[in-house]
């Protein structure tokens, strides 16, 4: 999408002028947060999309406004607000792709009988991009368009797990680990240890990290080239399932995850 829009801008002689270009400069900013896998600087973003650093931090405020972007405190950086998850959210359900992912994860649930969501990281937050809940009356409630934190969260914690060892450090020494419960690990040299674990079984896991009483698993959805796009995850409640029977849902969710890509790789 973002490519056959480049390609009909250049076609369009009225974007020469300066208001179109102000415009085409919000979406360029605004398409460089999404794709970021950490908080981005005022620095780095005016040097990655060649806008002065004195128009950038005039559209930066502008767009943290108006909730697009959140700028995190002590000049840690900028990422996308919840604006934007809420005009990606809203694009995304008017559109095949979306009806595609929601029957997949519909036959999934129909399969396992838990929730199953689809996720994908926004900067240093996961993203529930749908989900399809399990028929059974005690459930939790986390509605599509919820951001969570990614170090104590399934989907996260393999997010993370696969960036680059390098990018992995540099996200872990600008998060900000809080205990949700008493398991939350909180300690950054533990839970690099926890991520590393985690890569190499390929999946994430949430042990009762994020919600009290609940416990979720995740699988990623990757390109062909490798890079992890999307995650399907599952989550139950300990009264229901503890953290070993989810488990054994891991190769349904593959299943699922596989038929995913064709969606969302395009």
């Amino acid at each position: 999408m973002t490519k056959l829009f480049r390609n009909s801008a250049r076609s369009d002689g009225a974007l020469g002028k300066p208001g179109d270009m102000r415009v085409l400069r919000v979406l360029r900013l605004i398409e460089h947060l999404a794709a970021a896998q950490h908080p981005q600087t005022l620095s780095q973003l005016s040097h990655r999309t060649g806008i002065p650093k004195a128009t950038m931090m005039r559209t930066l405020e502008g767009l943290a406004q108006l909730g697009y972007v959140l700028r995190l405190p002590i000049d840690r950086g900028y990422l996308l607000g919840p604006a934007a998850a809420d005009l990606a959210l809203s694009t995304l359900k008017n559109n095949a792709l979306m009806r595609g992912c929601r029957a997949i994860l519909v036959d999934l649930v129909a399969a396992i009988g838990e929730t199953c969501n689809l996720t994908i990281p926004a900067g240093s937050k996961v993203l529930y991009v749908d989900r399809v809940d399990t028929p059974e009356p005690l459930r939790l409630h986390l509605p599509v368009g919820t951001l969570a934190p990614m170090h104590c969260t399934a989907s996260g914690k393999l997010f993370m797990s696969r960036l680059p060892l390098i990018d992995q450090r540099k996200m872990l020494s600008m998060m900000v680990l809080n205990p949700l419960t008493l398991k939350t690990i909180v300690d950054v040299d533990l839970l690099a240890v926890e991520l590393t674990r985690l890569d190499v079984r390929g999946i994430g896991i949430d042990n009762e990290e994020f919600i009290h009483g609940m416990v979720a698993i995740a699988v990623p959805v990757c390109a062909p080239d490798g890079r992890t796009i999307a995650a399907v995850a599952c989550h139950a409640l300990t009264a229901r399932q503890s953290l070993d029977q989810l488990m054994e849902y891991i190769p349904n969710l593959k299943v699922a995850a596989l038929k995913l890509q064709p969606l969302l790789v395009g």
